[in-house]
């Protein structure tokens, strides 16, 4: 027997080692969906991808370690299926679970691959990414003058991730912009804060949930909890935009603090452990609280869950762009003690049954993302005030009258800072619209009855 042979052999015994197990577990779970040929091995593919390896290991210009090249078929299978299953080495694991608890070296950047170049999901909120102004759907074509279509989505992180204080140089394709876009980044620890939360004005409160980890929704009650001691809630903006998204039950416990009953998101797949559906526990904290939602392309996965769970409820108004579409389950399967893979195995759905993959969650109200100026008042301008022999206003109705002027001249004090943020100016707007149209409402009806046995 041929050496050639003999290896075709070991590498089809080695892959039906692997596979076979596979199968039987697929059979077990659905015994009565799957066919009987579907457990037989395409024997005639496999000695076909046992030949080409034994060429390529012996006639490739470089030599290559045989246990190496089956490592990148691995990688090759994966990278042919979708852009979020991938081949996990030890560091590409540990990488995986710094991301997930928020705490890595690098630029702070959610990628993904699309047309041979790296395209950016979202830049990170507070770090060199969003500073240096990287926005979601740039499309990274180098790295440090490395052309990005030989790199994987891991090798680009591997490239922008790196010892805190040294540079890398990102040149990105931006749309309306005719020529690169060349950037450097001084790499930092990132160590991503999941929620953050402020007054906006009396009564209205913001709270921004960067990505989600695994303690975001008890920090996203506990914030919500501190803005309504300081004052009674009237309503609340949740900003959702540039959110990569995260960890799957985080998502939930955030959908649960506003909605007291019914399915959050459900998932589908092929075997059963992939079938699961996420319901409301009724412990609500903010059940009828007016709610708002910002929402952008960048709002990618769990930001999608959420955003979706309370539209389909009528618990929100979702305000913004399109979200980016990622709707799709991914599992860690682990191969070896230090060897997993990232396979996609289920998909996403909203309560009513909508599919979040490659669709997204359309806004409500669809405000794009601009810049707002001031616009300088009149000083020729004329009021009644100044016209001569003009009528005093009512005695006891001056000092009413004046306070108003001072609350309107605060609160535009107030804007100052955040009014550049058309988007989040709206949702206040909105906001303050609801709570009105709730006010007016609940008022009761004024009739006046004349009587009329004194008429005449």
């Amino acid at each position: 027997m041929t050496a050639f042979i003999q290896r075709c052999l070991s590498l089809t015994l080695v892959l039906t080692s692997l596979i076979c197990p596979l199968l039987g577990s697929a059979e077990d779970a659905s015994p009565t969906t799957q066919p009987a040929q579907d457990a037989r091995l395409p024997i005639e593919e496999l000695r076909v991808f046992a030949e080409a390896f034994d060429r390529i290991s012996r006639a490739y210009v470089e030599e290559i370690d045989d246990k190496a090249l089956l490592e990148r078929a691995i990688k090759g299978l994966l990278s042919e299926l979708d852009p979020h299953s991938a081949f996990l080495d030890a560091d590409s694991f540990n990488d995986l679970q710094e991301t997930t608890t928020g705490n890595y070296g690098g630029l702070g950047i959610e990628i993904g691959r699309q047309d041979g170049v790296i395209k950016v999901v979202t830049p990170m909120d507070d770090t060199p990414a969003s500073r240096a102004g990287i926005l979601p759907g740039d499309l990274i074509i180098e790295l440090d003058g490395q052309t990005v279509r030989s790199l994987g989505v891991n090798q680009a992180v591997d490239v922008m991730r790196g010892e805190p204080g040294s540079e890398v140089t990102l040149t990105v394709l931006r749309e309306g912009e005719s020529q690169p876009i060349e950037v450097t980044l001084v790499r930092e620890v990132i160590n991503v804060s999941s929620v953050r939360s402020r007054l906006l004005e009396p009564g209205f409160g913001y709270l921004r949930i960067a990505q989600f980890q695994a303690d975001t929704g008890a920090e996203a009650g506990e914030a919500i909890t501190k803005m309504h001691d300081l004052t009674p809630l009237k309503g609340l903006v949740l900003d959702l935009r540039n959110n990569p998204g995260g960890v799957l039950q985080a998502a939930v416990a955030v959908s649960d603090l506003f909605l007291n009953q019914g399915t959050i998101v459900y998932t589908e797949g092929r075997l059963d452990p992939a079938n699961m559906v996420y319901e409301a526990t009724g412990r609500t904290l903010m059940p009828d609280l007016p709610l708002v939602v910002l929402i952008n392309e960048g709002s990618a996965s769990a930001s999608e869950i959420v955003a979706g769970a309370l539209q389909d409820h009528r618990r929100a108004l979702l305000l913004g762009t399109a979200t980016f579409g990622k709707g799709s389950v991914q599992t860690v399967l682990p191969l070896t003690n230090e060897k997993a893979i990232k396979l996609t195995t289920a998909l996403y759905f909203t309560p009513n049954g909508r599919s979040i993959q490659a669709e997204g969650i359309q806004p409500d109200l669809r405000v794009e993302r601009s810049t707002v100026t001031r616009v300088r008042s009149n000083p020729f301008a004329v009021q009644e005030k100044d016209l001569p022999g003009h009528l005093s206003a009512p005695e006891g109705t001056q000092s009413s009258e004046q306070s108003k002027s001072e609350m309107n001249a605060k609160a535009q004090d107030n804007l100052t800072g955040w009014n550049e943020d058309f988007q989040l100016t709206e949702a206040l707007n909105l906001l303050k619209g609801l709570n009105i149209l709730s006010a007016a409402s609940a008022m009761p009806a004024t009739v006046t009855i004349r009587d009329q046995g004194d008429s005449e």
